[in-house]
């Protein structure tokens, strides 16, 4: 994992971007009916933020979520900025990532959103999509897998995730307030970040 690091969030960029409509009309169903355009401006602040040239992964990924901190609005600029600072944090220092680095830095991701959402599996979250993509990702490792389908099995686990959240109510953020009426749409957050992690299956792909 060598390519720099701007490349690959050039590609979730990109991705995030292509998929703002997509992702306003699922939260248009039990949100606000702006998380694909908060994401999508985020992500194009992102783009003219972050460093072009720097090796160093972890400052980055934290001039990442610095940015999406100040820049998406409503409850996915603190949850995407936490995200990405905490990976910054496990990736300090670090010029390029090994394969052994990514259950790190999603063990990281994953704590920093539950702390800051105060939220767990079950509640029609991202996290419905990003607590089955790492345990997928390392039971795949554990099992001598490479990369490329160790990432396969995370982001059709994170897919899984997707639509798992169809069949549960929210309990957390805008669509709580809807209640039984949230079953049968899917989370846009959890839409989001599984977005997110084909992008960089995708690019380490080439």
């Amino acid at each position: 994992m060598g390519t720099k690091i701007y490349d690959c969030i050039s590609r979730i960029a990109e991705r995030i971007i292509e998929n703002k409509d997509y992702l306003t009309d699922l939260d248009r169903e039990i949100g606000d009916a702006d998380h694909g355009v908060n994401m999508a401006r985020g992500f194009q602040a992102v783009l003219e933020k972050v460093p072009r040239d720097s090796d160093d992964v972890g400052a980055v990924l934290k001039k990442t979520g610095m940015t999406l901190l100040s820049t998406v609005g409503g409850a996915s600029g603190p949850l995407y900025g936490t995200a990405f600072m905490e990976a910054g944090k496990v990736a300090a220092g670090k010029e390029a990532l090994t394969t052994g680095d990514v259950p790190a830095i999603m063990n990281a991701v994953i704590e920093g959103i539950q702390k800051r959402g105060k939220a767990v599996r079950g509640e029609k979250t991202m996290l419905d999509a990003l607590i089955p993509a790492l345990e997928a990702y390392t039971e795949q490792l554990e099992a001598g897998s490479d990369l490329s389908g160790a990432m396969d099995a995370a982001c059709a686990a994170a897919r899984d995730g997707v639509e798992f959240t169809k069949t549960i109510r929210a309990t957390k953020g805008r669509a709580s307030y809807l209640g039984d009426r949230s079953i049968g749409h899917q989370d846009p957050g959890a839409t989001s970040a599984t977005l997110i992690m084909e992008a960089v299956r995708d690019f380490l792909r080439g």
